[in-house]
């Protein structure tokens, strides 16, 4: 049994995907002749310039993009929440939003209750 070294092994991977990057290429340029042959029938049949669709195209490529948009801005500060909860040994504090920290879970776990850490009793 021979050992491939790293640099070998790699060197084989990249092979192999260029190779399927190549497939996959071909396979798309196979699909895309009926798909483009099929588009100018009915550009044919419903009389549509080419001029037409880069019109329509140049107008939604631009519709999405940020740019297009300001961003909106909050006038409005953030407020700051007083801390509602206290660890009595390593001073941590939670102010009672959002998931309970590790050491208040433990705490509860435990026994104790929420009630015991709480600042203003």
């Amino acid at each position: 049994m021979t050992r491939t070294t790293y640099s070998v092994a790699k060197t084989r991977i990249e092979k192999e995907i260029t190779k399927l990057q190549k497939q996959m290429q071909s396979l798309q340029n196979k699909q895309r002749g009926p798909v483009i042959t099929s588009i100018v029938r009915q550009m044919r049949e419903y009389d549509i310039s080419p001029d037409e669709i880069i019109a329509v195209f140049d107008k939604k490529s631009t519709r999405g993009t940020k740019a297009a948009r300001p961003a909106r801005k909050s006038t409005a500060p953030k407020r700051v929440v007083a801390p509602k909860y206290m660890h009595p040994e390593t001073q941590a504090t939670w102010t009672g939003r959002g998931k309970a920290p590790r050491w208040l879970a433990d705490a509860e776990a435990q026994g104790q209750s929420r009630d015991t850490f709480l600042i203003n009793k």
